[in-house]
C-alpha cells in the first residue's frame, strides 16, 4: 500500500532512500528529504507491506503534470517479490499524473518493472 510521506516518516524514508546508489551520503540524503518536504512538485511515497515499510518511490512533477520517477528502492530482503512493480503500478493508477516516466538513473529499473507488468497482462 502506498503511503504519502510525512515528516514523521523521515528516518524510515532516509533508510529506504539509502539503498539508491547515489544516496549513500547522509548529507545528500538530508538534502533529498528536504526537497521532498519543501517543494510542492516533489512527491514521496512509502510502500507498506505486512506492517513494514519496504519500499519508496519519489516523483517530481512538471507544469504539464508529468511525473518523473527520481527515486525507487526496495529493502534488499524484499527484492525479487514484485514490490517495485506493485509500487509503480499503484503510482500509475493514482490518476494524479498525466503520465509517469523515469530519469536516466531509474530508467533501466523502471523498464524492467514495466516489462514484468506487460508480461503479466499477456498471460491473462
Amino acid at each position: 500500500m502506498l503511503i504519502r510521506y510525512k515528516k514523521a516518516f523521515e528516518k524510515i524514508a532516509m533508510g529506504l532512500l539509502s539503498f539508491m546508489p547515489n544516496e549513500k551520503d547522509i548529507k545528500k540524503l538530508t538534502e533529498t528529504i528536504h526537497s521532498y518536504e519543501n517543494n510542492d512538485n516533489w512527491v514521496l511515497y512509502l510502500w507498506k507491506k505486512n506492517d513494514e515499510y519496504v519500499g519508496i518511490v519519489g516523483l517530481v512533477t512538471d507544469d504539464n503534470n508529468i511525473a518523473t520517477i527520481q527515486h525507487v528502492s526496495v529493502v534488499p530482503s524484499y527484492r525479487g517479490e514484485g514490490v517495485a512493480k506493485e509500487m509503480l503500478q499503484e503510482v500509475a493508477e493514482l490518476g494524479q499524473f498525466e503520465s509517469v516516466r523515469a530519469t536516466d538513473e531509474t530508467r533501466k529499473f523502471v523498464r524492467r518493472c514495466i516489462n514484468c507488468m506487460d508480461e503479466e497482462a499477456d498471460e491473462n
